[in-house]
């Protein structure tokens, strides 16, 4: 794909990113991809043959910027601790924003579109988030800044509470003091001082 291609492909992307943001995934359809990128429809196909198909693209760009975000977010000195809180702040900022969130689109996408395991991104950004948190958590306790017995077990603890609170914010709703009490928790449990 030439770069005038890949410019094309990138800005249907962003573009159709907020329509899923405002609309959830059910409800979009070809047309208002279409409209909301003013090109054509035989313009969009040369690209993509469905929603589905633009909407994976959107869930990967997502998980590229997250990652970007939070690891020029970490300083070269930075404790286990520090990238234990500063993950934690992503996600609260993430968990309380009304707006401009893809979970609704995501459950979704995953509800209607029953694809193998294999294939689910949101099983291969869940399962490599508990990896990363595990390694971290194992790093905080050779440094005795963590207590935890069980690291690969608490990782996974972390990574439920974390997806159950961003079920709770676009269901029941959740107040700040709420995820405050939850990041509390996940600290204390490991003996982590607030930072």
């Amino acid at each position: 794909m030439g770069e005038k291609s890949t410019q094309k492909k990138k800005y249907i992307v962003e573009t159709a990113r907020k329509v899923f943001m405002e609309k959830g995934f059910k409800k979009v359809t070809m047309k208002d991809i279409v409209e909301a990128c003013d090109i054509s429809r035989g313009g969009l196909y040369l690209y993509f043959e469905n929603t589905a198909q633009i909407f994976l693209e959107v869930l990967k760009m997502e998980t590229q910027e997250a990652d970007d975000v939070f690891s020029d977010s970490i300083s070269e000195d930075a404790t286990a601790a520090d990238i234990l809180v500063l993950f934690l702040k992503e996600q609260k900022k993430e968990l309380l924003r009304k707006n401009d969130t893809l979970t609704q689109a995501t459950y979704e996408f995953y509800f209607e579109n029953n694809l193998p395991k294999k294939d689910n991104i949101l099983k291969k950004q869940f399962d490599s988030a508990v990896k990363i948190m595990e390694k971290l958590i194992e790093t905080g306790v050779e440094n005795g800044e963590f207590y935890c017995e069980d690291c690969k077990g608490t990782a996974r603890n972390i990574m439920f509470v974390l997806e159950g609170l961003k079920i709770s914010a676009q269901t029941i709703g959740i107040t700040e003091e709420a995820v405050d009490r939850e990041i509390v928790y996940i600290l204390k449990g490991l003996d982590v001082e607030e930072v």
